[in-house]
């Protein structure tokens, strides 16, 4: 392993890039604490452990097992590495040993046979289910337990083998989805393991936060009513006389892992529909940890426009992949004008415009790899880590042709053999960097990393200290660069330290009821088992009221014994967990039929349109045809020097005004909105000049995201008082909006990939100009709620970012933004200052 201290010189070249370092940070290393392993640890177990390396445990995975055994649901929320699957999974195998060892002393116990206890695992991605299968099964080997019988389930698993799951498995690991779309709905066929269910292990569960959170904690109270149906009695933990505490009424134990949150019980409490009460909060990590050097990086000032292509590589495509678990790359555009591009628009003016961080990052990368050191590069989405891989392996092949091979992109949309074949060749070595997007910033095991380098802002603290946490794990020295990119957040985080280092991490954040999420929800579990009047307090003070509209509009039949559903088709059908908008439109190569990846649903039209370019570990595809009807797309290998870029159009309708209230003759407003979008041509650009080749028009269907927003309105009076003329105006209210997403993320438990935003200055609703900033999931986030709350503030951010930028006309770094639905045109950063002023002005005091 290359020692920390050269890896900074290396980051540093030398001294050559020092002016790009803003803030050096070192974190202290810590002790471990170790503890004595429980005396109802099975001693099986607890041998395999030892073989393994683990001579005593960790003190807080001891207090959490224990917790767990006693029977209270229990949130661990630890750091990256610190152990957090020993803590569940040593008294989850341990319950399932003990009733096989009952069964097998008294054969004549049937009963006791037939109710061994069963585990669910559920993690946010099939990857990590992959990843904790062979750590079980590992454990288990090593302590030559063969009675245990444990296998993954998901949509992947064919019939054969799903049927012995349900007939003979112990432990099931799976993901929400699963669970919601096929276990759920087919509940009767898993009987006999819901019926033993002893514990839900709920793996990363800060990650189910917003819509997405949302969907999994009514899925999570679907799951704890229909276990709790075939066990009408609390099932007793073995060896439990009935004195042991347990959780109010029948059901599993809830297990929940997490990143380091704020909070984190009242999180647990409202994911699982538990009170808070209930909830074992363990948070003090006793683990180990090694010194951890932490760099604070600005890509430099380009000299002007021009130079090679690395230097003007467009920023990300927002519509790559809106995706919870693996880079939310902007579901809803922003901007003002009819159409829209989805490039980043290098800035033509003299306003110093930086270098790309995906550029630098990949610099960096190949710097260190030919330096030996084993990194990860997280981006920002799909196509930025396919394309730092790309530039560095371009970069070491000028070096050392033979280390090109030891750089690779990871990403969703890979089949599943790829990321596998991907994880083991960084663990062994054979890989020394992966670009990935944050589907590696979950609990895979990659251990003994020397380098992490984040390229932007990953849009938590959450989420920047789980990526960090990849670097030095297991107690070595670790180095980690946040690079930034040209964004108003990322600029004032570079040069604001204190708000990255000093500032505690956020909670999750979702809202169980969301009318949008809950309603079909309560239709699947209808569909399940009739809903009774005693369930509807597990899924909340709402769910009568939104009872009585799906019985009015005829989803549900009301019955004196309870609510029915009474369709044909699947309730579970009714809804998508992840809100990708259907099935994954396969990526198949034309000539061969052989399937390269996949594309959610959503962004479909934006990337896979035909004629437009499809990147796969450094390979060029042409599409040439997308049938959205069977999800396919088909693609033919061509080795082409341009890159494709959407255009679509964007309309926004308020239709209701949920809230509120004047600051003089300037109206705010909060309330559900429809934004209808319709990607409507594409423009192909030469690399490496950027030089438009053309447009070529698409014919593809709109769509419409009922979603949440606030808005802020600007009368004739507020832009005279301003000085914003007619012919200033649409760049005024266009600068702030942009500048307004980027910020509102300091106050919301978002990043800016979660919003959308629409600026004009005569919307037809409230026939005024007009400033709409949107939740980019349906229903909602609270994000657009939250802006609303605290709008002084959060405009008054906005100005000062906007002002105290040393721009001339406006940049990436204030006003500009990487996902414009209007080619970041037209921008007046002047304007835009004085009609905030005008604005403030009227804000109560």
């Amino acid at each position: 392993m290359v020692q920390t201290g050269e890896l900074l010189d290396v980051l540093l070249a030398g001294g050559r890039r020092s002016d790009r370092l803003t803030h050096l940070r070192h974190l202290p290393e810590r002790a471990g604490e170790q503890a004595d392993w429980p005396a109802w640890a099975d001693a099986d177990l607890v041998r395999g452990y030892r073989a393994l390396g683990v001579e005593r445990p960790w003190r807080h995975q001891v207090e959490a097992a224990d917790a767990a055994w006693s029977g209270r649901h229990t949130v661990l929320a630890t750091s990256t590495g610190s152990g957090k699957s020993l803590a569940f999974w040593l008294p989850s195998l341990t319950s399932v040993r003990a009733d096989v060892a009952a069964g097998t002393l008294d054969p004549g116990r049937i009963e006791s046979v037939a109710r061994r206890g069963s585990v669910l695992y559920l993690s946010p991605t099939k990857a990590l289910a992959a990843d904790q299968l062979g750590s079980v099964q590992r454990v288990l080997t090593a302590s030559g337990v063969r009675d245990v019988r444990v296998a993954t389930c998901d949509g992947d698993t064919g019939r054969d083998e799903r049927r012995w799951v349900q007939e003979h498995a112990d432990v099931v690991l799976t993901n929400p989805d699963f669970l919601h779309f096929a276990l759920l709905p087919n509940h009767r066929r898993w009987a006999r393991f819901l019926g033993s269910l002893r514990y839900v292990v709920v793996d990363e569960c800060h990650a189910f936060r917003g819509v997405f959170g949302a969907h999994v904690s009514a899925v999570l109270r679907r799951l704890h009513r229909v276990s709790a149906s075939y066990a009408p009695q609390a099932p007793r933990l073995p060896g439990d006389s009935g004195a042991a505490r347990r959780p109010s009424g029948p059901g599993p134990v809830f297990l929940l892992a997490s990143a380091t949150t704020s909070d984190p019980a009242a999180s647990a409490a409202r994911l699982v529909g538990a009170d808070g009460r209930e909830i074992v909060a363990v948070t003090h990590d006793t683990s180990p940890a090694g010194r951890k050097t932490f760099a604070l990086w600005q890509p430099p000032e380009l000299p002007g426009v021009g130079g090679p292509w690395s230097d003007l590589v467009p920023e990300d495509d927002p519509w790559a992949t809106p995706l919870p678990v693996d880079v939310p790359d902007a579901p809803g555009p922003e901007g003002s004008g009819p159409v829209g591009t989805g490039q980043h628009q290098v800035a033509e003016e003299p306003d110093r415009p930086r270098r790309s961080a995906t550029v630098e990052t990949a610099d960096l990368l190949a710097d260190l790899t030919a330096a030996g050191a084993r990194t990860l590069a997280f981006t920002r989405s799909r196509r930025s880590a396919e394309s730092v891989a790309t530039i560095a392996q371009e970069h070491l092949d000028a070096v050392d042709p033979g280390l090109r091979g030891v750089v690779a992109a990871y990403r969703g949309g890979y089949l599943p053999e790829e990321r596998r074949a991907l994880e083991q060749a960084i663990r062994d070595g054979r890989l020394r960097a992966l670009a990935t997007t944050n589907a590696l910033e979950l609990g895979v095991d990659i251990s003994g990393l020397d380098v992490v380098l984040i390229s932007g802002w990953p849009g938590t603290r959450v989420s920047m200290w789980q990526q960090a946490g990849r670097a030095g794990r297991a107690g070595a020295e670790g180095l980690v660069a946040l690079i930034a990119r040209e964004d108003p957040l990322d600029t004032y985080l570079v040069h604001h330290p204190e708000a990255i280092f000093d500032t505690p991490v956020e909670a999750t954040v979702f809202d169980p009821a969301n009318p949008y999420v809950l309603a079909p929800h309560l239709c699947a579990a209808a569909a399940e088992l009739p809903l009774r009047e005693e369930d509807l307090p597990l899924f909340g003070p709402r769910s009568r009221e939104l009872l009585d509209s799906l019985v009015a509009r005829g989803a549900l039949r009301r019955r004196a014994s309870g609510w029915y559903w009474t369709h044909n088709e699947s309730a579970a059908r009714l809804t998508d967990l992840r809100g990708s908008g259907g099935d994954p439109v396969r990526v198949v190569e034309l000539s061969t039929g052989r399937m390269l990846g996949t594309v959610d649903a959503a962004a479909a039209d934006s990337t896979v349109h035909p004629g437009a370019v499809y990147v796969h570990q450094g390979a060029t595809f042409v599409v040439d045809e997308l049938h959205l009807a069977d999800s396919v797309a088909l693609v033919s290998r061509r080795d082409v020097d341009y890159g494709t870029w959407a255009k679509w159009v964007t309309t926004t309708e308020i239709r209701s005004v949920d809230q509120e209230r004047q600051w003089g003759p300037v109206a705010w407003g909060f309330g559900a909105v429809d934004v209808t979008t319709q990607v409507v041509s594409y423009q192909r650009k030469r690399i490496p000049d950027m030089q438009p080749l053309g447009t070529e028009v698409l014919d593809l269907p709109a769509r419409t995201l009922q979603t949440s927003s606030v808005w802020w309105t600007a009368p004739a009076e507020v832009l005279e008082a301003a000085g914003v003329t007619a012919e200033t105006a649409p760049g005024a209210l266009h600068a702030a909006e942009h500048a307004s997403i980027g910020l509102l993320p300091l106050l919301a438990t978002c990043d800016r990939w979660d919003l959308g935003g629409v600026s004009t200055a005569l919307h037809v609703d409230t026939e005024q100009a007009t400033v709409f900033v949107h939740d980019a999931y349906p229903g909602g986030a609270g994000f657009a709620e939250r802006g609303y709350e605290l709008a002084e503030t959060w405009l008054r951010a906005t100005r000062e970012a906007i002002a105290t930028c040393r721009c001339a006309h406006g940049c990436p770094a204030c006003v500009q933004s990487p996902k414009c639905g209007n080619a970041n045109n037209p921008l007046e950063k002047a304007a835009a200052v004085r009609l905030l002023d005008a604005v403030l002005a009227h804000a109560p005091r």
